[in-house]
């Protein structure tokens, strides 16, 4: 058998030698590109709703009409639900008729003025000596009692208007309205249907948008409310926006080792949805080095090390 040359075995183990180095510093590559790509300050979020509120009625009755649908976007104040409306319509007409009727003072009105003259002339009778005091007093009683009259009769009138006021807003109550300005999240009643105490509409604010970020321990007493943060949501070609401090939890979770920051996020043109998950830089905020980014310099700093002469193993024969 005919033996392999010394020097070729050598040149074999060597290249494997630097195949193996090759490898370890494609992998270094590979991690430090993927620490820069992340900073060392940006940390996982999630931009939410700033508001969500869940419709209701506060009186039942059945749904006429909806108005709006899921997805559509609505604005304070604006119609979102008619109930049917035919009792509450009739009570604000009888209340209105009642309340223009103006027998019931005409009446009050010209005793009293009836009386009035008649308390004159007893007066001036009794100045003559032509009647008695006991007339006179009569006759200012009944001055007195039309009077009282009269205020009855304008005190029923004012109520009769009161009970036109009450009777449009009972109306009124008939329409849902939004409460805020946002989008239509879910919708879970339709015309026809009677609700009591289950919502219609569940309704969502996204212009501000709200930024809960978990911030390490370390970090606390760094962060305060007014402090900028820059926001980059997970989607194709979005680029950071600015977001504000809002608040910051003032009680450590044990658990997790981390506090609660709330940043809010204008969104003009409700351009981003709310439920997306992002990343968050907090200027001037220093966070200790992650594991993994030090397992990744340790391995930089091993790899830039002297090399050391590689002696290759040969297998005696």
């Amino acid at each position: 058998m005919k033996r392999r040359p010394f020097a070729t075995v050598r040149n074999a183990a060597t290249a494997v030698a630097l195949t193996a180095i090759l490898g370890a510093v494609l992998a270094a590559y590979s991690r430090d590109a993927r620490a820069q790509a992340a900073p060392a300050t940006a940390l996982d979020c999630m931009i939410q709703p700033h508001q969500v509120v869940q419709v209701g009625t506060p009186t039942p009755g059945v749904i006429d009409k909806v108005l709006v649908d899921r997805g559509d976007i609505v604005i304070k104040g604006q119609p979102i639900v008619q109930f049917q409306t035919s009792v509450e319509r009739a009570a604000l007409a009888v209340a209105r008729e009642r309340a223009t009727q103006n027998g019931e003072t005409t009446v009050a009105v010209s005793s009293q003025d009836l009386a009035r003259r008649e308390l004159e002339r007893a007066s001036e009778l009794y100045e003559q000596n032509f009647v008695s005091k006991t007339y006179l007093d009569k006759q200012r009683a009944e001055a007195n009692v039309a009077g009282g009259r009269t205020d009855q009769a304008k005190e029923r009138r004012s109520l009769a208007q009161r009970e036109v006021d009450l009777a449009a807003a009972q109306l009124e109550q008939r329409t849902i309205r939004a409460p805020i300005s946002g989008v239509v999240v879910e919708r879970f009643a339709s015309p026809g249907e009677l609700v009591d105490q289950k919502p219609m509409l569940r309704i969502a604010a996204i212009d501000p948008l709200r930024v809960d970020v978990l911030v390490p321990a370390a970090a606390f007493g760094q962060v305060e409310a007014g402090m900028k943060g820059s926001v980059v949501p997970e989607l194709l070609n979005r680029k950071a926006q600015l977001a504000t401090v809002k608040t910051v939890d003032r009680v450590i979770d044990a658990a997790s080792n981390t506090f609660r920051v709330r940043l809010e996020l204008p969104n003009p043109g409700n351009a981003l949805p709310a439920g997306l998950r992002c990343k968050v830089e907090l200027e001037g905020v220093k966070l200790p080095a992650l594991p993994g980014r030090e397992a990744s310099a340790a391995t930089n700093q091993s790899l830039t090390a002297p090399a050391t002469a590689v002696t290759p193993v040969v297998a005696r024969r």
